[in-house]
């Protein structure tokens, strides 16, 4: 560490005494957004109080959903979520497990389309600990209900992840990866889910393992993102009409390891995000396949992620974490330059969560530092 500040010192000198324009100088690091923040209650549950922990959250159709879990004094944990319409007069919905797991599970991925609503919750159990992973489905009668499922439909023997759902015209996808590699898990109609593993392109092959994080749905079909390790890590995408033929590129733009973690549809195309050597890389998907538009979070310490990217007509949120702590960007030029926004509480890294949700420039942020999640919202301006 003694030898990289002393080389610091002397390249400083070495172009201080070369002379050195104001023009030669970095840029100066975009100064943050400051939102005003409004508090906003989370009701613990319908059952009774204990700490509130939420872990993603969504909006359709002019309704905003969260989900998660809350935890008794004693430390017992059951799954919740919440609903509103407004943004600031949140209520608890009603959840019905079906296994002893279910009745434990974290809530920690939501999709919602019109009235329809996945969510994916998991406990850890069994004689190694392994998560027990099970899907929600929101039924008419306004009940969130655990869907019940075979042992081997997300764990198994070929278990690793299941990691994020979304939704699109097809159906429902679930997105996250298998011994075989990257792995997806489809429906018609959000309630059962059939698991595809082991597919050509999308799985692993002599080229190296794969893994996807998250996933899209755009008018050609189905956008995944992930990683393929060849050693390391290279940021790949995989394109499918149907869910069960995909196709298989690498991101361009990058020099080093990196991982493509998060991706949204913006304005009928997609926007995609990760870590990559300088920060985070941003790549832009369209009728000439993917490039790199940009890129934000530069020398941040640590290997960082990005946890969550939310975006409506006016811009988009991206969610980060490095050694120190979450952060949250926001882009309006279809990801081309970012700025930091001011959080309404600092969020370290650890046993934490930070969790947006964004609709017309209204964002909601739910922020764990430790303690549990509380929420506020705010309007982001649109332009510079």
């Amino acid at each position: 560490m003694a030898i990289r500040r002393w080389s610091a010192v002397v390249a400083a000198v070495v172009v201080a005494v070369a002379g050195c324009s104001p023009s030669d100088a970095p840029p100066a690091p975009p100064e943050p957004l400051r939102p005003t923040w409004q508090a906003v209650v989370l009701p613990t549950s319908s059952e009774g109080a204990g700490r509130v922990l939420v872990r993603d959250a969504t909006v359709c159709g002019g309704r905003w959903y969260a989900v998660g879990a809350v935890v008794d004094a004693a430390g017992q944990r059951v799954p919740a979520a919440w609903t509103t319409m407004d943004t600031s007069l949140w209520s608890p919905v009603r959840l019905v497990s079906s296994s002893v797991y279910g009745a434990r599970h974290l809530l920690y991925a939501v999709a919602c389309r019109e009235a329809r609503l996945v969510a994916l919750g998991a406990a850890s159990g069994g004689a190694h600990g392994n998560p027990r992973v099970a899907s929600w489905f929101l039924h008419p009668d306004g009940v969130l209900r655990e869907v019940a499922a075979g042992f081997e439909l997300y764990g198994g023997p070929g278990a690793v992840s299941v990691s994020r759902v979304v939704v699109g015209p097809l159906g429902w996808l679930l997105v996250g990866a298998r011994v075989t590699g990257a792995a997806v898990w489809s429906s018609p109609d959000g309630e059962r889910f059939a698991l595809h593993e082991g597919l050509p392109e999308l799985a692993g092959d002599e080229r190296g393992r794969t893994v996807a994080y998250d996933a899209v749905a755009v008018p050609s079909g189905w956008l995944a993102v992930g990683a393929l390790l060849v050693p390391g890590a290279v940021p790949a995408a995989w394109s499918s009409p149907d869910g069960r033929v995909w196709r298989r590129v690498r991101l361009p733009g990058v020099e080093g390891p990196g991982q493509a973690q998060r991706v949204a549809n913006v304005g009928g195309t997609a926007l995609a995000a990760g870590p990559v050597r300088d920060g985070f890389g941003v790549w832009g998907w369209g009728s000439a396949g993917w490039r790199r538009v940009g890129g934000f979070g530069a020398g941040g310490r640590g290997a960082g992620s990005v946890r969550a990217l939310a975006a409506s007509a006016d811009g988009v949120v991206a969610v980060t974490i490095d050694a120190d702590g979450h952060r949250l960007w926001w882009s309006d030029d279809g990801g081309g330059s970012w700025r930091p926004v001011a959080l309404p509480v600092a969020v370290p890294s650890g046993e934490t969560a930070l969790v947006v949700a964004l609709e017309q420039g209204r964002l909601m942020v739910f922020a764990d530092a430790g303690g549990g999640s509380r929420a506020w919202w705010a309007h982001l301006p649109v332009g510079r």
